[in-house]
């Protein structure tokens, strides 16, 4: 199995996903503020998983990941 098949991982939509909603463009001040956000966003996602903006970025994310 090829170590840097990221299409074949079935989870990396999903760190799309969080890295883009509790991650990017952030200054979190320390880890635990950052801990704090990515615990937030599952939970929201968690209620959420049907939210178009949710499921645009993961799709996105599938596609651009299976034309490499």
């Amino acid at each position: 199995m090829p170590t840097d098949a990221s299409w074949l991982n079935r989870i990396e939509c999903h760190f799309a996903a969080l890295s883009f909603f509790a991650l990017d463009g952030t200054h979190h001040r320390d880890h635990l503020e950052q801990n704090d956000m990515i615990r937030r966003h599952i939970a929201w996602r968690n209620c959420h998983y049907a939210d178009n903006a949710l499921r645009a970025i993961s799709m996105r994310q599938k596609v651009s990941v299976t034309r490499r």
